[in-house]
């Protein structure tokens, strides 16, 4: 039995809406990405929602937008992907990393230890969908003895007048907290579309902004479309619909917009995320959280908790008292078995690129300590029971394997 990782779930209402996109005649950016920006904004409860063709750009355009530079500084967590820490130096800043907690979270203690008068934006990363504490982030940057550090240097930054609170939410689309979506409690989120994410669009992201009220939602919604096709007055779409050919380049923007072919894909999936995607999704977590709290090596993940739900986009299974090897073995194990599985995040001091800047694991335990047990297991609506019942199997045996234990649940005993 071959089970891939993530493959993408593409149903006959993705494809009827691709098709509508490719019949039109109209594949770029338009009506579509209207679309999806307005369902993503009712999905996140925002004031406004941006598409763009990745996070990783979407990230990047956001600190753009606050004016943020070289010699400012972006504090991130060191357990994350290589694009949180990407964006940041490709505006010329400092990404200044710090350790997780025992849920993979930001460290707010290590946080408020970070802040300097460099710092003009936290971003935050909602590892495997799970949220961070944005509560506490909030209370942090609008401590009166921090926002005292903080110097504002544009327009927007006097306008919010702190530090800038970002949510990498390339995970956690459908997460909540205190049963509202977790956008709500961030200045911006960043989702991405990725392939392999709970919704997909092949390629792109989603900018979703909940900004104080200095700020016109709408005229900040213009302004970053704006920024996403070069600064450029008018978009091809409006020109071709009798908008007129004549154009101005108000500023220098970025070629970053989503086009509706991809837009399309999103769509779909949106349709049915909350009734049927996401709880399948659930479902799966609590399976595989049901049948392994038997294995004494068994870390459970953040899944619900503290008014805190993931978007349960991965399963991160945690093994008790292994070493990196260990877990290595474990996975050759489990993919000799034909079972594709993962690991979420190699950290980025570890990275070639990263310890070249300097940057020295020994300084996030944690960090370290969460990516030497973990083991990403496939989670997605197209699963099957019989699918779910061999991946279980095959994980529970690799890893007595390796730690030379002995079965002890039989697992055709277990009815899913």
């Amino acid at each position: 039995m071959k089970i891939s990782f993530a493959p993408p779930y593409i149903d006959q209402l993705v494809i009827d809406e691709v098709m509508d996109t490719l019949n039109s005649g109209w594949i770029t950016t338009g009506p579509k990405v209207a679309i999806l920006e307005h369902q993503m904004k009712q999905l996140t409860a925002s004031d406004a929602a941006v598409c763009v063709n990745s996070w990783t750009s979407g990230a990047i355009l956001m600190l753009k937008w606050f004016g943020i530079k070289e010699g400012d500084e972006v504090i991130i967590p060191a357990y994350t992907y290589c694009a949180t820490a990407l964006s940041v130096l490709h505006c010329g800043a400092t990404p200044v990393m710090v350790d997780v907690d025992d849920d993979c979270c930001i460290s707010t203690t290590a946080v408020l230890k970070a802040i300097t008068p460099k710092t003009k934006a936290i971003i935050a990363v909602d590892i495997a969908g799970w949220p961070c504490n944005y509560k506490e982030l909030k209370a942090i940057i609008n401590t009166p003895e921090i926002k005292k550090l903080f110097i504002a240097e544009t327009a927007k930054q006097k306008a919010l007048n702190r530090i800038l609170l970002i949510a990498d939410a390339a995970h956690s689309i459908g997460a909540t907290i205190d049963e509202l979506p977790a956008s709500k409690y961030s200045d911006v989120s960043i989702f991405s579309f990725h392939a392999v994410k709970n919704i997909t669009t092949a390629e792109g992201g989603c900018i979703c902004i909940n900004l104080p009220p200095a700020f016109d939602a709408n005229n900040e919604y213009r302004y970053l479309k704006l920024y996403t096709l070069n600064g450029q007055s008018k978009d091809a779409f409006t020109k071709s619909n009798g908008g007129g050919w004549k154009y101005d380049i108000l500023f220098m923007g970025l070629k970053i917009n989503m086009p509706d072919i991809c837009a399309a894909i999103g769509i779909g999936q949106l349709k049915t995320y909350h009734a049927k995607l996401l709880p399948l999704r659930k479902r799966i977590a609590s399976i595989y959280c049901e049948i392994f709290k038997e294995m004494d090596w068994f870390i459970e993940p953040a899944l619900k908790r503290d008014n805190r739900e993931s978007s349960y986009h991965l399963f991160a299974l945690r093994i008790k008292g292994i070493s990196e090897a260990q877990r290595d073995q474990i996975i050759d194990s489990i993919m000799s078995s034909e079972i594709t599985v993962n690991v979420h995040f190699t950290p980025l001091p570890m990275l070639t690129l990263f310890k070249d800047l300097g940057y020295e694991i020994g300084k996030y335990p944690s960090a370290y300590a969460l990516y030497a047990n973990e083991i990403s297991l496939p989670i997605y609506p197209q699963l099957t029971d019989g699918e779910l019942i061999f991946i279980i199997k095959t994980v529970i045996n690799s890893v007595n394997k390796v730690l030379q234990l002995d079965n002890f649940k039989e697992l055709e005993e277990i009815e899913l």
